[in-house]
């Protein structure tokens, strides 16, 4: 399976009662099927996956199958703390017809996650999955960084078919190139180091970003696709800023936030997450009326 370019992870919108609006949801992914990202992440790290209830991701799940055009991939965030709801959720979503499912480790007891155990958890859920898996390494979510001999040794897996990586290290992204098979997809989920990670082998990126600022980021893509660097040098700048004070000084609120300026629904986000105070929206203002010329003009 080739999984390449640029996908959005998808943030999860609510309605003023606190439950998730599927039709804003619906709204926002019609919008992204304007563009040319190659494909949509439901229920990642963005999309407050971790916040909602089992029915609310089957909802979210049914949603954005219903409204993407057949022309993205879909991938579908199904890790869990234990291997068997990982199982049971990657089964769900290829039940929703999504073509892919986007592994992250399990983490609460840390200590005992030695490489054996990791490795056992990954192979059984690839055994099990009717749909190719991609690894999902985000360390500073997890506190777990998957190594580039366990990635090697999971990339014999015959459904075991990339990783995003979203570490921000790029001699790590490298690694894992290095040490899989040509046909393993890695990807990167950190818009910042989106240019430098292409040079090294990556294929494309998952990108927060990319739900606030598709076209920038697709543009960001193509140009380092199509080898022109002076002009790629000049977007990554302006793009490494805005992953910077965007997605990692402001989370996934400042991305909703960026959202709402742009005509996407993005709205607040669910407790205990709390929303931006009015420095930060002030601060995200003044950005966005300063980057835009600049990323046209790339």
């Amino acid at each position: 399976m080739n999984i390449s370019g640029v996908f959005a992870a998808l943030t999860t919108p609510y309605a003023h009662d606190g439950s998730v609006s599927l039709p804003d949801l619906k709204h926002n992914v019609h919008r992204y099927n304007q563009t040319d990202l190659a494909g949509y992440v439901a229920l990642g790290s963005t999309g407050e996956s971790v916040l909602l209830t089992r029915a609310e991701m089957d909802a979210v799940l049914a949603t954005v199958k219903e409204a993407a055009v057949k022309e993205k991939t879909l991938l579908a965030g199904t890790g869990a703390e234990s291997t068997a709801e990982t199982v049971a959720r990657t089964k769900r979503a290829a039940e929703f017809g999504y073509h892919a499912a986007l592994v992250k480790p399990p983490h609460y007891y840390k200590p005992a996650y030695k490489p054996e155990a990791l490795i056992a958890h990954f192979l059984r859920v690839a055994d099990e999955s009717p749909i190719p898996v991609m690894l999902y390494s985000i360390p500073q979510f997890t506190g777990i960084t998957l190594s580039a001999a366990e990635v090697a040794t999971l990339a014999e897996h015959p459904k075991i078919v990339g990783i995003k990586d979203s570490s921000g290290n790029v001699q790590g992204t490298a690694d894992f190139v290095a040490a899989t098979p040509p046909a393993f997809n890695v990807l990167v989920g950190n818009a910042a180091t989106l240019y430098p990670s292409f040079v090294v082998g990556a294929r494309g990126g998952i990108l927060a970003l990319a739900s606030a600022l598709p076209e920038k980021c697709v543009a960001l893509f193509e140009l380092i696709r199509q080898g022109h660097h002076e002009k790629t040098r000049e977007l990554q700048s302006v793009i490494g800023r805005a992953s910077k004070l965007i997605v990692s000084e402001l989370g996934l609120t400042g991305v909703k936030y960026v959202m709402d300026q742009r005509g996407y629904c993005g709205g607040l986000p669910r407790l205990p997450l709390l929303p931006l105070h009015q420095e930060q929206k002030k601060r995200l203002n003044d950005f966005l009326a300063t980057m835009e010329p600049a990323a046209v003009r790339a």
